[in-house]
C-alpha cells in the first residue's frame, strides 16, 4: 500500500491550490468595491499602469515623447533628449533619468522610471480610487491560478510513480489510476471554472478598473484622434502596438553579451 501516502499528497497539492484559488476569487470580489472609481475616465498613465504596471508606464512615456519629436529612439537601444522640457512629472522622471548628458540606454531609463515617485504616486491614487489593487495583492488570481496549473503535472506525476510501484494482487492498477484520477479532476474542475469566474489579465487592476481598460480600448477603436488613438494603444496594448519599426526595435534591443 504504498500508493497510499502519494494519492494522500496529491490530495493535499490538489486541497491546498483549490483553498488558494478560492480565497484569490474572493479577494477579487472585495476589490470590486462599489465601482465608484468607475464614473470617470482614466487618463493614459493610468490606462498604462492598469494595463501593464509600472514598466508599461515607462514605455508609454518614452514612447510618447518620441511621437512628439521631444525624444530620439535609436534602433540600437539609446535614448537621446531633444526637448529637456518635461510637461509633467513622468516625464521630467524620464529626462532625469537619460542624465545631464541627454543620451543613454534605454534600459536603465525604463528601469528607473518605473520605480520612480511619480509611478508611486500615480500607483496610490488609482487604489484610492478603487481601480487598483494594493501592491502585493496584485498578482493574487495569476499566481493562485500558474500554481493550479502546476498542481497538474505534479498529481499526474505521483499517479504515475504509484502505478509503477508493486501493488497488492487484489488490488487492480486501474483501481489505483481511479483513486488518482479524483483529485486531478478536482484541479482541472477548478481550472476549467476559474476561466470564466476569474480575469488575470491585468494583475494591477481591480475589476473595476478593468471596465474602465475595457472602455478605454472601445474609445481607441472610435476615436477620430490618431495621436489620442495611437497612445492609447501603446497603453493598453504595450509597445508592440508602436507602428513605427525603429521604435520597436529599439524597445526589443538587448545589450551584447560579454564573454570573459
Amino acid at each position: 500500500m504504498f500508493w497510499v501516502p502519494l494519492l494522500l499528497l496529491a490530495w493535499a497539492i490538489a486541497g491546498v491550490v483549490g483553498v488558494r484559488l478560492c480565497r484569490a476569487a474572493v479577494r477579487e470580489a472585495a476589490a470590486a468595491g462599489d465601482g465608484a472609481g468607475e464614473r470617470r475616465g482614466l487618463t493614459l498613465y493610468e490606462a498604462a499602469f492598469l494595463s501593464g504596471g509600472p514598466a508599461r508606464v515607462a514605455d508609454l512615456t518614452l514612447v510618447a515623447m518620441a511621437r512628439q519629436r521631444r525624444l530620439l529612439l535609436a534602433h540600437t537601444g539609446w535614448a537621446t533628449v531633444v526637448d529637456p522640457r518635461g510637461r509633467d512629472d513622468m516625464e521630467r522622471t524620464v529626462i532625469g533619468a537619460i542624465g545631464p548628458e541627454g543620451q543613454s540606454r534605454i534600459a536603465p531609463v525604463r528601469k528607473a522610471a518605473a520605480t520612480a515617485e511619480a509611478v508611486r504616486t500615480l500607483a496610490e491614487r488609482l487604489v484610492r480610487a478603487g481601480l487598483a489593487v494594493p501592491e502585493g495583492d496584485g498578482r493574487t488570481v495569476a499566481r493562485a491560478l500558474r500554481r493550479t496549473r502546476l498542481a497538474v503535472p505534479a498529481i499526474t506525476g505521483l499517479a504515475a510513480v504509484a502505478l509503477l510501484m508493486p501493488v497488492p494482487s487484489q488490488m487492480p492498477r486501474l483501481l489505483v489510476a481511479l483513486w488518482f484520477a479524483l483529485p486531478l479532476a478536482f484541479t482541472l474542475g477548478c481550472l476549467a471554472i476559474a476561466r470564466f469566474e476569474l480575469s488575470p489579465a491585468s494583475p494591477w487592476a481591480s475589476p473595476a478598473g478593468r471596465r474602465l481598460l475595457a472602455s478605454a480600448r472601445r474609445a481607441a477603436a472610435g476615436d477620430t484622434d490618431d495621436d489620442r488613438a495611437y497612445l492609447t494603444s501603446v497603453a493598453v496594448s504595450g509597445v508592440h502596438a508602436v507602428g513605427e519599426p525603429q521604435v520597436r526595435a529599439a524597445f526589443a534591443h538587448r545589450e551584447p553579451r560579454v564573454e570573459w
